[in-house]
């Protein structure tokens, strides 16, 4: 069960930035560069590369190499999964019986 926990904290982690919702938000007009992501958000490339890693790890985004830059989209299955983990936990139980006094 903890490993459940563990993916969706990995997920929410990476809804909980500033700075990442920015790049979700870039990057829900296509591809991107990670060129044309540092100059649209002015941000060095180290701190894009901590904020890709942490979406790449949740699932949400994927990554590819071209040459020496990496190019960014958004993951269907990862923006799905995100998705239904926010639905199923925020849904209350109705079948859960109540142990309260």
């Amino acid at each position: 069960m903890s490993s459940n926990y563990e993916k969706d904290a990995k997920i929410f982690k990476a809804l909980c930035d500033e700075k990442r919702l920015q790049i979700l938000h870039l990057l829900k007009s296509g591809e991107k560069c990670a060129c044309v992501l540092i100059d649209a958000m002015e941000i060095g490339q180290s701190s894009l590369s901590y904020h890709m890693k942490i979406l790449c790890e949740s699932g949400i985004v994927k990554s590819r190499q071209d040459g020496k830059w990496t190019h960014y989209r958004l993951s269907k299955s990862g923006s799905e999964l995100a998705y239904n983990r926010l639905v199923d936990i925020t849904t209350p139980n109705t079948d859960a019986k109540n142990n309260c006094c």
